[in-house]
């Protein structure tokens, strides 16, 4: 069974990577391996993404105590943690959703994605998967996590980002992307650099490059079919969380992708609305030791 949508398999052609894809897949699983099972019940946080009733797209993330969690069958786990009410997916998760997820350890640079339906459960969501798999560590930057007490501010919500957005979006080295599929099945990825790759160009018009990944295009392939996206870009030193909705798009211009070191392709994304809340998230990283895969940035 081809593991590829159409969005993934036309990203995959235009690369030029249609036979690496191919050898790639075979790391997609649809049980969790015993590793992996380790693996998730250390880390503390959890990103994840889904598209709402309105089809907008939006990224988040879920904190707790290593356990928090755990595989509760042979393709399903279990996480025992819920959103604020000030979270833009709060209203999504309090229903079956399609959930992109994708669990990363900056100390150590190792990640798993994994995608499937969550549903509501008595302390936080129970998620029947229907793909696992690690990615690589390129881009990743190590860090220590701690945990700060803070009560959340009040949500911020506008319509484009303000001069304190885009202040972080200038000094951001990691961001993270949520994407959807024409019927809503979501995913959830990673997005590193030296700080300066994610760049705005205006209130409403963010610009990054697309970096060498593992060709599978999971992200890219979304956008193909349906240009719904979400940003999170958290302030790892304040707990702050600002959260966009809107479009994205490939640029596959020559010119521009030469303009940008290290680019195979430029991503535009056109911001609709966001959402910013201060000390929304406990979990607090230290400075960053930067992956050595970073291409520099101008």
């Amino acid at each position: 069974m081809e593991p590829y949508h159409r969005g993934e398999l036309a990203v995959q052609n235009r690369a030029g990577l249609r036979e690496m894809a191919k050898a790639v897949s075979a790391a997609i699983m649809t049980e969790i391996p015993h590793a992996a099972q380790a693996f998730l019940a250390e880390q503390p946080v959890l990103f994840i993404g889904a598209a709402n009733r309105r089809g907008e797209v939006w990224s988040s993330l879920l904190t707790g105590d290593p356990g928090f969690i755990t595989v509760s069958g042979p393709s399903s786990v279990s996480v025992a943690a819920t959103l604020s009410d000030s979270d833009p997916l709060y209203r999504t998760l309090a229903e079956p959703a399609r959930l992109g997820m994708i669990a990363i350890e900056p100390g150590t640079r190792r990640r798993m994605r994994m995608n499937g339906t969550a549903r509501p459960a008595q302390d936080g969501l129970e998620i029947e998967l229907e793909q696992i798999y690690a990615n690589c560590p390129k881009y990743i930057q190590k860090r220590v996590p701690h945990w700060q007490s803070a009560t959340p501010d009040d949500p911020l919500e506008g319509s484009g980002l303000t001069p304190e957005d885009i202040t972080l979006v200038h000094s951001t080295d990691t961001f993270f992307i949520a994407s959807a599929d024409t019927v809503g099945n979501a995913d959830a990825s990673h997005r590193g650099g030296n700080p300066g790759f994610l760049k705005a160009l205006g209130p409403n018009h963010l610009r990054w490059p697309d970096y060498v990944g593992n060709s599978m295009f999971n992200t890219l392939g979304n956008l193909e079919v349906n240009p719904r996206a979400g940003l999170l870009i958290p302030d790892w030193t304040t707990g702050t969380l600002l959260h966009l909705t809107g479009t994205a798009s490939v640029d596959w211009d020559p010119d521009h992708v030469a303009a940008l070191p290290g680019a195979q392709r430029v991503v535009d994304f056109t911001v609709e609305k966001l959402v910013r809340v201060g000390h929304a998230s406990p979990l607090r990283w230290s400075a960053p030791q930067f992956s050595r895969f970073n291409p520099p940035t101008e």
